[in-house]
């Protein structure tokens, strides 16, 4: 290699000997053949020491295959240099960080490589006691040029001497523009002060914003080193400065952080605590003065310990610096006056520069809400309770009720009686029908109160609904000689989508009330179209009577559940007092209202809306066509543990023309499937030894599929989810009790359709 001409003047020589950064000349093949003197302070090898090592030598292990990639990308010419952070090893063997700028010397006139620069600078947090300056012209202009840093010369009278390349970059002004102008020239207003009356001192590290040719300013740290000649006379200020903007940035975030924190602790509503990592408390904020008693000066310098006890310490101070976690076994702080204050705490560690320096502890104050929890619960257990006991007397009521009203519709139908006998039946009748009328009441409310209705989509005509409402009310009416009309306007959708059973119900209680306290005049019912809204159509119905009226004073009370207008024991109504209760929250599933309107007239108005889909119409297919099935007599089995609900449901299918076997529980009906094939099974659910579920799976897991006969779920619940309950235990239909022959028969019906159809 040919010889390097170190020979330059004392500028330049001053420059190479104080430059604050370790400069190391490096061969082709990686070896160093010659160093500056800020070598030995970065990494620890004399000059002589130096020379020969490689750089392999002084580079960690992991870091040697990046830097071999990069050496062969400038050697190629790929790149004229290459920089980047890497773990350097000192003489003692210690490990520090350092930039490392790497650039590739070649001969001039032929172009091969020469040898390599190496700029080493400690980024470690230490700083460089000592600038100095480069031997020669030449290498202190490679040295400048490849600088990251603006290297500074500036004369005793503030003019500029020189400027590196890297002025370019960083403010945009080429270093002719700067030379020979005030040094303090771009410097910010706010900092020239500063920079004009300070007396700099040798190895002074100043800050300041220069502006940039854009208009824009620039922070810089400035690391200045004094020239002077052999009497001390200052010659020149060296000043390196580099481009700190991204830092400041960061450091304001920090402080903006630091703000929003303290503000955040401060008036956070959980107990924020920091420790060291010895669990000594550093500091508190005013919730954890509140939860334990003490004043953050009272809490300072003392161990969480006193608050959470030893143990849960050893657990906080053994949590790895990656855990955050809700520590649930720290659960209790204790207050000053000796109670215990129930938490919900969470522990995170304090990281700061990648160390675990202490911890949080976060405590939320669970007393109110586990106050919550414990009413929650209650509530929960108490609504339980509830649907549990409802469903017991649904089950208990109605399977006695079902044989009242059964036997008593079979002797109304099969039997000769005579007036007297007539009537002592229908009375029978009646106040059975009356007693589930009022158990359908309380079963219904209950079950809307819950929030356990849905509301069923099929279509219906409110014309039909009307109809079939007035066909159960109108000889009441006609008892009484009122005049009943109904108005719907023409222009109203023949078919809706809606829940019709429950707008009949609706139409039931409000329509049957009307007519129950009119004595004289007559009913109206008008049904209209109260607007249009995303393909949706909301009806209006309105029904007014000429009745007794109500009283200003009950209004509010009168969709109360369980209010009657007339008292308890002059009443002169039957009624649970819940129909127009449950008229309300029907409506309201609807997304429509329910109410009253006040007028001089007599009687009482009702209003209620409700919101409907309209029937999106199709072309009619012609190929399908409906098939007509030939009805022929059943062979059906009765599974019924009670007489008397045998005795029921064996008349009312054998009257329709069809042949019954009666069985008293599961095990009996596994045995009656082996001997007969059967059509229909009507299956009671809580039958002893093998239940209606049990018995319906053994079915249909070991009979074959062709064989299986229709099983229709008889039971006398009648909840929500009752329904679902026996089709997902694999049931095809269900009736709940007491059981008219009406619903039997169109069960019947059902089936022998879909038979018809398969």
């Amino acid at each position: 290699m040919p010889e390097v001409d170190f020979d330059c003047d004392s500028v330049f020589q001053q420059v190479y000997t104080f430059a604050p950064i370790a400069i190391a000349l490096v061969s082709i093949a990686g070896t160093i053949i010659k160093v500056n003197p800020s070598f030995n302070p970065t990494l620890g090898y004399t000059e002589q020491e130096a020379i020969g090592l490689t750089l392999k030598e002084i580079t960690h292990p992991d870091d040697l295959n990046k830097i071999n990639g990069l050496i062969e990308e400038v050697l190629r010419g790929n790149s004229l240099f290459y920089e980047l952070e890497k773990r350097c090893i000192q003489k003692n063997g210690n490990l520090i960080w350092a930039s490392v700028r790497l650039s590739l010397v070649r001969d001039e006139k032929q172009g091969t490589p020469l040898y390599f620069i190496v700029h080493i600078i400690d980024i470690s947090d230490k700083i460089v006691t000592e600038q100095k300056l480069l031997k020669t012209e030449v290498l202190y202009e490679l040295i400048s040029e490849n600088a990251q840093d603006i290297i500074t010369l500036v004369k005793p009278d503030g003019k500029i001497e020189y400027l590196s390349p890297s002025v370019r970059d960083l403010l945009g002004y080429e270093p002719e523009e700067l030379i020979g102008k005030d040094s303090t020239e771009l410097n910010h207003p706010e900092d020239l002060e500063k920079l004009r009356s300070a007396p700099f001192s040798d190895n002074e590290v100043v800050t300041y914003r220069s502006r940039h040719k854009n208009g824009t300013y620039i922070w810089f740290e400035t690391a200045i080193k004094l020239i002077r000649d052999d009497q001390g006379q200052l010659q020149k200020v060296l000043g390196i400065g580099r481009d700190i903007t991204e830092r400041k940035k960061v450091e304001l975030k920090l402080q903006e952080s630091v703000e929003r924190y303290t503000s955040l602790k401060k008036y956070n509503h959980d107990a924020i605590i920091s420790l060291d990592v010895k669990g000594r408390i550093i500091n508190t904020n005013e919730m954890a003065e509140r939860m334990t008693g003490y004043r953050v000066i009272e809490m300072r310098g003392e161990l969480i310990s006193k608050f959470i006890g030893e143990r849960n310490l050893r657990r906080i101070l053994s949590y790895s610096t990656e855990d955050v976690t809700t520590e649930r076994n720290i659960n209790k702080i204790r207050h000053k006056d000796g109670h215990d204050v129930e938490v919900l705490t969470t522990i995170a560690p304090i990281i700061i520069n990648m160390e675990n320096v202490g911890y949080y502890v976060i405590a939320k104050d669970m007393t109110e809400q586990k106050q919550l929890l414990i009413a929650k619960e209650a509530a929960e257990k108490t609504n339980k309770a509830k649907s549990e006991f409802l469903a017991m007397m649904s089950h208990e009521i109605r399977t006695p009720m079902n044989g009242v009203i059964g036997m008593t519709d079979l002797l109304l139908t099969t039997t000769d009686l005579d007036d007297e006998q007539k009537e002592y039946v229908e009375i029978i009748n009646k106040s059975g029908n009356t007693l589930i009328k009022i158990i359908n009441d309380i079963l219904d409310f209950s079950k809307i109160e819950a929030g356990k209705t849905e509301l069923q989509a099929q279509l219906f005509d409110i014309r039909d609904c009307i109809d079939d409402t007035l066909a159960v009310l109108m000889p009441k009416a006609l008892e009484r000689r009122l005049d009943i009309q109904v108005v719907v306007i023409p222009e109203l959708p023949n078919r809706l989508i809606g829940d019709y059973d429950r707008v009949k119900q609706v139409l039931m209680n409000l329509i049957s009330n009307a007519i129950k306290f009119t004595y004289s005049g007559g009913v109206s019912i008008v049904v209209e179209n109260n607007g249009r809204e995303n393909h949706k159509l909301q009806l209006k119905v309105t029904i007014k009577d000429t009745g007794i009226g109500i009283p200003k004073e009950k209004l509010n009370q009168l969709f109360d559940p369980f209010y009657q207008l007339d008292s308890f024991m002059t009443r002169q109504v039957e009624g649970t007092g819940l129909g127009l209760a449950i008229s309300k929250k029907i409506v309201g599933l609807m997304g429509g209202d329910i109410w009253v309107e006040e007028t001089d007239e007599p009687g009482a108005t009702f209003v209620f809306t409700g919101w409907f889909k309209e029937e999106v119409s199709y072309p009619n297919d012609s190929s399908i066509q409906e098939i007509v099935c030939v009805q022929k007599p059943l062979n059906i089995l009765i599974a019924e543990d009670n007489q008397i609900n045998q005795i029921v449901l064996k008349k009312m299918i054998e009257k329709m023309g069809h042949f019954t076997s009666i069985v008293e529980n599961g095990n009996q009906v596994i045995r009656a499937l082996a001997y007969e094939s059967y059509d229909i099974i009507f299956m009671d659910i809580q039958m002893p030894a093998l239940n209606g579920f049990e018995t319906t799976k053994q079915i249909n897991e070991t009979m074959p599929p062709e064989k299986i006969p229709y099983i229709i779920a008889v039971t006398a619940n009648a909840l929500k989810g009752d329904r679902e309950k026996c089709l997902e235990a694999g049931m095809n239909d269900y009736i709940s009790k007491p059981i008219k022959s009406e619903i039997i028969r169109n069960k019947i019906e059902k089936y022998q359709k879909c038979k018809g159809r398969k």
